[in-house]
């Protein structure tokens, strides 16, 4: 049986949230112990979630599949008001606090896309121009990983 969430409804329950959303409940469930999204609950203790935590649930989403770590999503979604549905300004708050990650990611994903045919710096020495590009794998001197690629920088580079 569907559980059409009605473009009038003001509140969702786990079930029409979770279809709308495309994302399992247990997914949902996960989110809110994890801080992410809120529910108020009903005198039966069923959970009831306002219509603007589907934007929530969207962010978060396309935000793992970026490959955010859950404590930065948390702390993006921290910038976001309690007690009111979020507005066009706050959402460019969240945006603006992820900015420059946002870039380095792009950065990164851009080289690896354009240069992984090509000697990257990793010392493995196996494709033919890695011998021109990085001889007796010198750029190992410089430290361990793909030298050739962009090196990830900030609290989150490991």
């Amino acid at each position: 049986m569907s559980t059409h969430l009605s473009w009038k409804a003001k509140e969702a329950t786990v079930g029409e949230l979770a279809e709308r959303a495309g994302v399992a409940t247990s997914a949902l469930r996960f989110y809110e112990r994890e801080g992410l999204i809120h529910s108020r609950r009903t005198s039966g203790n069923q959970r009831r979630y306002s219509r603007d935590t589907l934007r929530r649930v969207a962010f978060i989403r396309a935000s793992q599949r970026l490959g955010m770590p859950l404590s930065a999503i948390r702390g993006a979604l921290s910038v976001l008001p309690e007690g009111r549905t979020p507005n066009r300004e706050d959402w460019a708050r969240v945006s603006e606090c992820w900015r420059e990650d946002l870039d380095q990611r792009i950065k990164l994903m851009t080289q690896l896309r354009d240069h992984l045919s090509d000697c990257i710096g990793c010392g493995c020495l196996s494709l033919d121009r890695c011998v021109l590009a990085n001889p007796y794998d010198q750029l190992g001197d410089e430290g361990p990983g793909a030298r050739r690629l962009a090196q990830p920088s900030g609290p989150d580079a490991d």
